[in-house]
């Protein structure tokens, strides 16, 4: 398991207080591109929820923050990032929709944004490491 993984999942067990999706995606990067915890934390306060409005998912944008922080802001990158996100959960990336599917499917809220989190991280991280950002 990779840091960072292991980061948004200590960050995701903390009830007291709650870290966000976005925050959970954006902190384990942070301090490597000089952005402290309290700092990162403040950045994607407003994220979480997709957006506190149910729009794209928090996740999914923390993990633009974390590839803008690094540089990668090319459309590419950033459309093999949403293609991959597509991919995996039937071309939906708003809240709503993923929360919806998730509770037609019998899941609960928490485990749901929990997958989503370290989905985003890793597929981050990946991208990052292919893109020779991270060694």
């Amino acid at each position: 398991m990779s840091k960072y993984l292991k980061k948004a999942e200590e960050l995701r067990a903390i009830t007291n207080p709650h870290y966000n999706c976005a925050q959970a995606v954006l902190i384990p990067f942070a301090h490597e591109m000089g952005l402290t915890e309290d700092a990162a934390n403040k950045v994607a306060a407003n994220f979480g929820g997709g957006m506190k409005m149910a729009a794209t998912c928090g996740s999914i944008a923390g993990g633009l923050m974390v590839l803008g922080l690094f540089g990668l802001d090319d459309p590419k990158t950033i459309g093999e990032y949403y293609r991959r996100l597509k991919e995996s959960h039937a071309g939906h990336l708003n809240c709503s929709d993923l929360l919806r599917i998730n509770k037609e499917a019998g899941g609960e809220k928490k485990p749901h944004c929990d997958s989503m989190v370290y989905e985003c991280v890793t597929l981050v991280e990946e991208l990052l490491r292919e893109q020779g950002k991270l060694k």
